[in-house]
């Protein structure tokens, strides 16, 4: 199939706008390279004391003829994605030896939970949290050991930090392996329906506990599509999972075997061997274009138009708002996860999965063919899913057909005809709105103004009953800058009721809404933001803004507005406790949204 003419020219468009940055990127990952397996460049004492622990490997690891496999992982056992991670080493390990190699965790990078800190102050550090778990990454492979990296991380902040960890690492190959989600539970929309009847007070606490407690019930990730399994169907559509890979449960034969194959995957494809894959040549404009066409096909988080820049420019590509937008107009929705439907992602892999998904995109010139994996050179390994035939691993073709039409449809036959991702702009700045899951008559809304400078201001004033017509939410000085750009996923169960009353309302923000932001249409990461005198910073209660999802733009209605002054905000509070107090240097020195609001890239 021939490649879609836009797909070819946006990859056209990055591959030219990345040049410069791409080219000195790879020189310097093939200089590194020629210097051959990095222990022979270490001094008998650096060897030593990096060998010193380890009892049944110590002979192996100091003839250093072997490949050593380095461990990150983003082990707790507070995140119930992370915790089936606790035995993942020592398996490591033993199949490690089984394929003649040796693997040592090299290092831990933080990981934080977004349903803990959602709404709290610990929020605050959720995005820059990223940028530590890329430094970490960077700390653990220093030690310069390694032949090959193992990364164990699954959620919203940890893969994408973990990413660009590897990319600066170019010349090491990469292997991605997942934990998958836990087993379905409550239903996330029974679940949604106790959360907003707690909002307008027909349910107490106690039964809002007992739905959480059902949603939330066990090991894995969760179960909606938010951004944490968003990064798994991007690890598999960007060639660094082994195939059908994202969406196996913890704890089950078929997972324990897919983490085998991931550590013979990896040692087959070091330097030492004849299938060297160093990560900086996967992760390349194709890879990228994939990653987007993924996000568009499933209706993916929307803080991937956040980490995906970040991500890109971590490897010295450059990517902008308008790849996701052009990107968003050809590829169909072939998904309906909630939020955007009421099927979980264990209902998603049971109709066909990514399998199914990745062969129909394929078929449809929609995915780059040829994309470099940890797999091989082309995309095909990603039409198979795993099996366990006895106790052999084995791959075989995906579903042909879906198994469920009313979560997963052919490329010819999608949800929605476009990803349902569109870039904003206009006089307010530049922003993103996802409407895959909002209704065609909310594409558009206009409406006064109501400004607020926190999520719970917003709160009191429903609480106070003060909304009583049409009205655009104003969130401001809720961008890197200003705090740290919290998602304001807390106040979707308010706007979601305003909603049902029958009100027009939207959202508009410089910071960012949940993976799992769902009906209420909502424009976010807005940049310029408030806290640098951006355009948000200049309205006030009563304007009228337009947010038209449909023409792409975003736009107040004012004739004085530009020769206004913008408004200023303490933001003294947002300095310290809960560790914020560390983490200043971040604001002072972050980027800008629409670049990945990032620090150490």
């Amino acid at each position: 199939m021939t490649l879609n003419a836009t797909i070819a020219r946006v990859t056209d468009r990055i591959r030219a706008r990345s040049e410069g940055p791409r080219g000195d990127y790879l020189d310097r990952m093939r200089a590194a390279a020629s210097a051959g397996p990095a222990r022979a460049h270490l001094t008998c004492g650096n060897q030593a004391h990096a060998y010193a622990a380890m009892e049944t490997d110590k002979a192996t690891l100091a003839a250093g003829r072997q490949p050593n496999l380095g461990i990150v992982t983003a082990y707790n056992d507070m995140l119930s994605a992370h915790q089936p991670y606790e035995d993942f080493p020592k398996l490591i390990r033993e199949e490690a030896r089984r394929n003649g190699a040796t693997a040592q965790v090299a290092g831990g990078v933080p990981a934080m939970c977004d349903g803990v800190t959602q709404g709290q102050p610990g929020m605050e550090l959720s995005l820059f949290s990223r940028d530590v778990i890329a430094l970490a990454s960077g700390v653990a492979l220093s030690h310069n050991t390694f032949d090959a990296a193992l990364f164990l991380g699954v959620c919203d902040k940890i893969v994408p930090g973990l990413i660009i960890g590897a990319a600066t690492f170019s010349h090491i190959p990469a292997v991605f392996v997942p934990a998958g989600p836990m087993t379905s539970g409550l239903p996330n929309d029974e679940k949604a329906k106790v959360r907003q009847q707690f909002a307008t007070g027909e349910v107490g606490r106690d039964k809002l506990m007992e739905a959480e407690m059902a949603s939330y019930h066990g090991p894995g990730t969760c179960t909606f599509y938010g951004t944490a399994n968003t990064n798994q169907m991007l690890m598999e559509f960007m060639g660094l999972h082994l195939p059908g890979s994202s969406f196996v449960n913890p704890g089950t034969p078929l997972r324990a075997a897919l983490t085998r194959a991931a550590v013979a995957r990896a040692t087959q494809i070091t330097a030492q061997g004849n299938d060297y894959r160093p990560v900086g040549e996967i992760l390349d404009e194709r890879a990228f274009v994939n990653g987007l066409v993924g996000l568009m096909a499933t209706g993916g988080s929307t803080n991937l138009v956040l980490h995906l820049p970040a991500m890109a420019r971590a490897a010295g590509i450059h990517l902008d708002l308008e790849d996701f937008d052009d990107i968003s107009n050809v590829v169909p929705l072939m998904a309906k996860v909630y939020p955007n439907g009421l099927a979980d992602v264990n209902h998603f892999h049971a109709a066909g999965g990514l399998g199914y998904m990745i062969g129909q995109l394929l078929d449809a010139g929609l995915l780059h063919p040829d994309a470099r994996t940890i797999m091989g050179d082309g995309m095909q390994p990603y039409r198979t899913e795993p099996r366990l035939a006895g106790e052999t691993l084995e791959w075989v073709p995906a579903a042909a057909e879906t198994l469920n039409d009313r979560i997963l449809r052919p490329a010819t036959a999608p949800f929605a005809a476009t990803g349902g991702l569109k870039q904003l702009s206009g006089n307010l700045g530049r922003g993103v709105i996802k409407v895959s899951a909002v209704a065609p008559e909310r594409h558009v809304i206009e409406a006064p103004a109501r400004i607020f400078h926190d999520q719970e201001a917003v709160k009191a004033a429903f609480k106070a009953g003060e909304f009583i017509s049409d009205t655009v939410v104003v969130v401001r000085f809720q961008g890197p800058r200003a705090n740290g750009m919290p998602e304001l996923h807390s106040l979707t169960p308010t706007l979601s009721v305003l909603q049902e009353r029958g009100l027009k309302v939207a959202l508009v923000t410089d910071g960012r809404m949940s993976g799992a932001s769902g009906k209420v249409p909502a424009a976010i990461h807005v940049s310029p933001e408030a806290a640098t005198g951006g355009p948000l910073a200049k309205l006030r209660d009563g304007d009228i803004v337009r947010l038209d999802a449909t023409a792409g733009t975003l736009t107040v209605l004012a004739e004085d507005f530009d020769s206004r002054t913008p408004v200023t905000a303490d933001l003294s509070a947002n300095s310290h406790g809960i560790g914020r107090d560390l983490f200043e240097a971040f604001r002072r020195n972050v980027g800008n949204a629409t670049e990945g609001a990032a620090v150490v890239v």
